[in-house]
């Protein structure tokens, strides 16, 4: 067992725009509870915005973000230390490759209680708050006795662990579309999420799958993912190539993982009526729609997709059989000593997924 004052080098969160590589006390495993050493840990899109200081994070009178925490969400590792029982408990030994949903469930409350620990009330998420447990932006993280613990192979490549996270969430919001065989589906936003919702939603073998975005090459790494067509707004009408697919009557399926305004109101005028609409992405402001488009005119069904539950071991069967791959999306690798430079390339379009490995040298 390490000592207790050992050091570890992390990244600490005081505030919006203050983040900083820091020493701080290495974490202990209690009972039930494992410490594992990182092997990496991408920065998201969230994480940027929470960085910028997005009222979503910092807002209100209970803000969600409660500094000074360690960032990080999408992490993977391998056990390290063990506490009391937590062999058993997790079904773990030292030395294993692991990965920890983002969610630390309370286990009490009335969705925890009912297997909907993914909306737990207290809704303590790795990265975010220190009460349960800093995130993985860190050489060493705790998983508390609560946390949902998966194994990883040994033989997974360091990329697609790193991107079992992102794509534990792209399985859930695809499977909220509820994709039929006849479907047009449309994915808004080619990002990391976006490319791996792409790749998920391709094994559901819809009629056409449709990816929409400003970028080319996300485009054509889309296209390389299985997209059927691909637009770009900058040269393309959205509505008219959508409804020139579909008879005029616009896709069934759109699935909005942009994280901008323009996504949400490009989605109800391109979807058809009684079509599913998903909303994934997280916004670094309020967005304004004409509302009467869902019930009025449309009929629409809206739905959530919030964080990954019950698709960890989907991600990582999928990742071992070779059917979805982090090849092209995880683009660039940095040390936690470089989280400055890290965070301008990861908040810039000249990356797709930068991923913070401890003593990685470039």
């Amino acid at each position: 067992m390490p000592a207790s004052n050992s050091r570890m080098t992390a990244i600490v969160c005081h505030g919006p725009e203050d983040y900083r590589v820091e020493e701080v006390g290495r974490p202990v495993a209690g009972q039930n509870e494992l410490v594992v050493k990182i092997g990496a840990c991408g920065i998201c899109a969230s994480d940027c915005k929470c960085w910028s200081g997005a009222a979503m994070f910092w807002g209100g009178k209970n803000p969600y973000v409660k500094p000074p925490v360690i960032p990080g969400h999408e992490f993977f590792g391998y056990v390290e230390e063990l506490g009391p029982g937590a062999a058993e408990h997790f079904g773990v030994k030292a030395g294993d490759m692991v990965i920890a949903e983002q969610i630390v469930p309370c286990d009490r409350c009335r969705y925890c209680r009912s297997g909907s620990y993914w909306m737990c009330e207290v809704h303590n998420i790795f990265g975010f708050q220190r009460e349960v447990a800093d995130g993985g932006m860190s050489e060493y993280m705790k998983f508390p006795s609560t946390a949902r613990v998966h194994k990883i192979p040994a033989e997974m490549p360091l990329a697609d662990a790193a991107v079992i996270e992102p794509l534990s969430c792209a399985i859930h919001t695809v499977q909220r579309g509820d994709i039929q065989l006849a479907d047009v589906v449309v994915i808004a936003g080619a990002g990391p999420l976006g490319l791996l919702m792409t790749q998920v939603a391709r094994l559901k073998t819809p009629k056409k799958l449709v990816v929409v975005d400003l970028m080319e090459d996300r485009l054509e790494l889309a296209r390389g993912f299985g997209a059927d067509v691909t637009i770009n707004p900058k040269t393309q009408d959205v509505d008219e190539v959508v409804r020139s697919l579909t008879d005029g009557y616009g896709c069934d399926v759109y699935i909005e993982t942009t994280g901008h305004p323009s996504g949400v109101t490009q989605g109800l005028q391109i979807i058809r009526k009684l079509g599913r609409f998903v909303e994934f992405s997280v916004f670094g402001k309020e967005t304004s729609a004409d509302w009467s488009i869902i019930g009025d005119r449309k009929e629409l069904d809206i739905r959530g997709a919030h964080l990954g539950p019950y698709c960890y071991p989907i991600a990582i069967d999928l990742l071992t059989r070779g059917l979805v791959t982090s090849k092209g999306i995880v683009t660039h690798q940095y040390d936690l000593t470089d989280w400055d430079e890290a965070l301008k390339l990861a908040n810039s379009t000249d990356s797709i997924k930068v991923l913070l490995t401890p003593g990685y040298r470039r």
